[in-house]
């Protein structure tokens, strides 16, 4: 595997526009990770609301224990 500094070489012998190719790809890939996260919390959440091991708050509630 190639150290980090050996893939910023390899990228900056990358013709401009490959470059620009390679952040547009690594951004979308990056998205799409958080994005995958996200669902899988969100589905944990509600399978933890629906046995009833959550609770509906208010944002009042959730910012005091946030602050706690």
């Amino acid at each position: 595997m190639k150290s980090y500094g050996q893939v910023l070489d390899s990228i900056e012998a990358l013709p401009e526009d490959q470059q620009e190719s390679l952040v547009d790809i690594v951004r979308k890939r990056l998205a799409e990770r958080r994005r995958d996260a996200l669902i899988k919390s969100v589905g944990e959440a509600r399978k933890e609301f629906k046995s009833g091991k959550l609770r509906p708050a208010t944002p009042a509630e959730i910012m005091s224990k946030i602050l706690a």
